[in-house]
C-alpha cells in the first residue's frame, strides 16, 4: 500500500476538522477573510514564506501569469531556507497541510511551496 502524502494543500474554507490531527500551516501573507484564528487551530502562520506583497499583487491569481509567478516565487523562496527547513521538519514529523485562502485551487502559492518542499525532501 502506498504511503499517504506527507504534504498536501487545502483552502482554509474547506478544512475538514474531523480529519486526524495534522500540522496546519497558513501560507498566506494576509489573514483570510471570515475565518477565525481559533477555527483553524494552526501550528504556524508562515507569512514569511508567502509571496511578497509586490509579487502577490502583480500575480493577482491570473492563470496567464502562472508560469512567471512560479519562477519569481521560487526565486523568493530561495532566500527563505531556514523557514523552508522548518516546514520540511514538520512534514517529517507527520502529515503537513499548507493552508491558503485563494479561490483558485491550481494557481496559488501553496501549490508551488508544496513542490519546493517535496523537491527538497527528495534531495536530502
Amino acid at each position: 500500500m502506498p504511503e499517504p502524502p506527507r504534504i498536501r494543500v487545502q483552502r482554509v474554507y474547506e478544512i475538514d476538522r474531523a480529519l486526524p490531527r495534522e500540522h496546519r500551516v497558513l501560507v498566506d501573507r494576509v489573514w483570510p477573510r471570515g475565518v477565525s484564528k481559533e477555527s483553524l487551530k494552526l501550528d504556524l502562520w508562515a507569512k514569511e514564506v508567502a509571496p511578497s506583497n509586490s509579487l502577490r499583487k502583480w500575480f493577482d491569481h491570473d492563470p496567464v501569469k502562472w508560469a512567471e509567478f512560479q519562477n519569481r516565487y521560487r526565486f523568493e523562496l530561495a532566500e527563505k531556507l531556514p523557514q523552508l527547513k522548518e516546514l520540511a521538519e514538520l512534514a517529517a514529523e507527520g502529515p503537513l497541510v499548507l493552508l491558503y485562502g485563494a479561490r483558485d485551487e491550481t494557481h496559488n502559492q501553496a501549490v508551488v511551496l508544496k513542490e519546493v518542499l517535496e523537491e527538497g525532501i527528495e534531495h536530502s
